[in-house]
């Protein structure tokens, strides 16, 4: 979906990328200036801007997140604002806030419950002065709560949802660990009769066929965002992630799992891991981007046991996530949906199949 826009590349939007310097950041920058798209380049560090900015021939802008009235003077001019500045449980709020001021539509990559939680607190206030606030328009969810919308509307009176992905390598991004790592403290969750439960780390796990032919794969319960995006888009009361992992890890998480969600509680201990992600983490090659694939798996079922399963093929989650960008913003500024909404509310359970590499296969195995 390049160019599969009504707006032409001389309409391009005036809009702003914050969090640019980052490792998704970059990427999505770099496939915007490719397009023809190019953003304004924003974060809090103007050393790393000054650079990226030079590289791409891009404007920057240099901006903490402490004052939403600094912010909101700093994207007054423009139509949209994506954000990718993690973790977001530290940074979005501000950012919303100022969009709200300024009625710029708002954009995020979060995979983080209390994030989706608290963006759809703003729904109110988006209606009235009509802009949209969508979070999770990367991997995390566009194309989960896609898959787990499509399963869920054949199965009428569905009463479970399970999504699983096999998807990472051994290498991520220091800001999808620190994410990763602001959720720990709540161990696993899991949405039972509509509400939120947590259990332990590692508890839970089960096996998962990904492909035909395959050996069934071992996968645990994790923290994803269908449990807040899926539930809304589709209602179903009982929502389960699993992600594929080594016995051994899952081994671990059930040893170590408490003590780390314990440990982690400590605002102190999370900045020092903090610290260490930085230094170590760096995402995977380019190489690795386009050569890894990500499958995700979905079943909807009801009370009867009358259950619907579909799996989606698709490229490597950093990949899918630069690649779905620039739709995503000329979507909402084409379709102007208003309020805080999921992706599949604001364009659609298919608009995940216009991207490059995305296939979706019905009736697929269930173990």
């Amino acid at each position: 979906m390049d160019d599969a826009n009504s707006m032409s590349k001389t309409d391009s939007p005036r809009w702003l990328l914050y969090g640019a310097t980052g490792y998704t950041g970059v990427l999505v920058a770099e496939r915007a200036v490719e397009l023809g798209y190019p953003p304004i380049l924003a974060g809090r560090n103007a050393d790393l801007l000054k650079p990226l900015a030079a590289r791409l021939g891009l404007e920057y802008r240099a901006f903490p997140l402490d004052d939403v009235n600094e912010i909101a003077r700093q994207i007054a001019d423009v139509q949209i604002v994506y954000h990718a500045a993690g973790p977001f449980i530290h940074t979005s709020d501000p950012m919303i806030r100022a969009c709200l001021a300024t009625r710029v539509h708002y954009l995020d990559i979060t995979g983080e419950l209390a994030v989706f939680e608290n963006t759809f607190r703003y729904d109110d206030a988006a209606r009235k002065i009509g802009i949209a606030l969508i979070s999770g328009v990367g991997f995390d969810v566009i194309p989960t709560e896609s898959l787990a919308y499509y399963v869920a509307a054949q199965v009428p009176g569905a009463q479970h949802l399970e999504l699983a992905l096999r998807a990472f390598g051994l290498r991520v991004s220091a800001g999808t660990l620190k994410s990763f790592m602001e959720m720990l403290p709540q161990g696993a969750q899991v949405r039972r009769q509509g509400r939120l439960e947590s259990q332990p780390l590692g508890a839970g796990a089960r096996r998962f066929v990904f492909a035909e032919g395959e050996e069934p794969t071992p996968a645990l319960p994790i923290s994803w965002g269908d449990l807040i995006t899926a539930y809304r888009s589709t209602g179903v009361p009982n929502i389960t992630v699993y992600l594929a992992s080594p016995t051994l890890v899952i081994a671990l998480a059930r040893i170590g799992g408490p003590a780390i969600s314990l440990a982690l509680c400590s605002g102190v201990l999370r900045r020092a891991a903090g610290r260490l992600i930085d230094a170590v983490a760096r995402g995977p090659s380019a190489s690795k981007r386009q050569s890894d694939h990500v499958v995700i798996l979905a079943s909807a079922s009801d009370a009867t046991g009358t259950r619907k399963t579909a799996r989606l093929v698709m490229p490597e989650g950093y990949q899918f996530t630069a690649w779905v960008a620039l739709p995503v913003i000329l979507r909402t500024l084409e379709l102007r949906p208003v309020g805080a909404l999921t992706p599949v509310m604001a364009f659609g359970p298919d608009f995940v199949l216009e991207i490059e590499g995305v296939q979706r296969q019905d009736d697929v195995a269930w173990v």
